[in-house]
C-alpha cells in the first residue's frame, strides 16, 4: 500500500488581499509531493476550521501579512481543537513581529515562517513534524 501523501489546507484569513507567497508555497509543497488545498482570499477562522475538518488536513497553514495574527491565528486553533483536530499543525507565514512568536507559540501554533525562509525548509519541517496515520 502506498504511503499517504501529506495534506496540507493553504489559508488566507481576513482582510489581506495579498496572496502571491501563499500561492507559492503551495505549489512548493505541492512539487514535493504533498496535497495542497488552497482556500483563497478573505477566508474568515470558521471557514478554514470546516474547510480542515472536511478536507483531512494534517496541516493549516496560514497566510497573514495584515498584522492580525494575534487574533486570528488562536481563534483558528480553538476553532481546529473544538472540531477534535488536535494533530493538525497550524504553521503561519507571513509578517509576525520576533516579539509575537513565542506568544503564538504558546497559543499552539507549530511554527511561524518569515519572510525570506526557503520552501525547502516548510517542506523538511512538514515531513519532520506530521505525524503518521493509520
Amino acid at each position: 500500500m502506498p504511503e499517504r501523501k501529506i495534506r496540507v489546507l493553504v489559508a488566507k484569513p481576513g482582510l489581506d488581499g495579498h496572496d502571491r507567497g501563499a500561492k507559492v508555497i503551495a505549489r512548493a509543497l505541492r512539487d514535493a509531493g504533498m496535497e495542497v488545498i488552497y482556500t483563497g482570499l478573505r477566508q474568515t477562522p470558521e471557514m478554514i476550521a470546516a474547510a480542515a475538518l472536511q478536507e483531512d488536513v494534517d496541516a493549516v497553514g496560514v497566510s497573514i501579512l495584515s498584522g492580525a495574527h494575534n487574533t486570528l491565528c488562536p481563534r483558528i486553533i480553538s476553532l481546529l481543537r473544538e472540531e477534535g483536530l488536535d494533530d493538525c499543525l497550524v504553521l503561519v507565514g507571513g509578517i509576525v513581529p520576533q516579539d509575537d512568536i513565542a506568544r503564538l507559540k504558546e497559543q499552539g501554533v507549530s511554527e511561524v515562517f518569515l519572510p525570506g525562509t526557503s520552501t525547502e525548509d516548510i517542506v523538511k519541517f512538514l515531513r519532520a513534524n506530521v505525524k503518521p496515520r493509520e
